[in-house]
């Protein structure tokens, strides 16, 4: 897969009294790119008629630098399939070409118990 990139307008809700957006807020905007890369349609099919949902396993996030109210960020990311049952997804926070955080979070496929299943085909299509 190609990077995908997802652009993020910085808003003054997102900030702190730092004037920096606020640390959790990059798992918002990170979630909010992964939907755009699975695909919102795809992923309500997926657990209406499927049963399948993706629940987070694993977040790491290093920080670099901060946004700042007024910035359009873009959220590049790129996806690797770890196992039958994982995926990996690399997303790093960009201003222009100056990196402000770096993360990885990984997924994992559970169906309405939370029992693991495998990754669907059709995601892995997508990828």
């Amino acid at each position: 897969m190609n990077v995908h990139r997802h652009p993020v307008q910085i808003y003054y809700e997102d900030t702190d009294h730092s004037g920096l957006v606020y640390h959790a807020n990059y798992l918002k905007y990170f979630e909010r790119a992964r939907e755009h890369v699975l695909g919102v349609d795809e992923l309500r099919r997926l657990l209406e008629k499927e049963g399948v949902g993706f629940v987070v396993y694993k977040a790491q996030l290093a920080y670099r630098k901060g946004a700042v109210f007024g910035d359009t960020i873009e959220i590049r990311t790129e996806v690797a399939r770890e196992s039958d049952y994982r995926l990996a997804f690399r997303q790093d926070a960009y201003r222009g070409d100056e990196l402000l955080v770096e993360g990885k979070v990984e997924l994992v496929c559970v169906d309405p118990s939370g029992a693991l299943v495998r990754v669907p085909a059709s995601v892995l299509a997508r990828l």
